[in-house]
């Protein structure tokens, strides 16, 4: 519980660093950079994601053609 509390506590300090931060024009587009990096990240994650998904459901497709294949004869 001890642990969940300073998470929280953490989270909030961030939070407010980040909105007095982003006040300035540099800490503006510091923010944005950060945003645009983890965005770019998100994005790469995702494709990933999608491009292992499509590789297993084909793998799935191929091995119930060849049980079928296997169970006509």
């Amino acid at each position: 519980m001890k642990n969940l509390v300073l998470i929280v506590v953490g989270v909030a300090i961030g939070f407010a660093v980040a909105h007095v931060v982003d006040r300035t024009p540099a800490g503006h587009r510091l923010l944005q950079g950060v945003d645009a990096r983890a965005r770019r990240f998100g994005e790469a994650v995702e494709d990933g994601y999608r491009r292992r998904e499509a590789e297993l459901r084909s793998a799935v497709g191929e091995a119930e053609d060849t049980i079928t294949e296997l169970g006509k004869q």
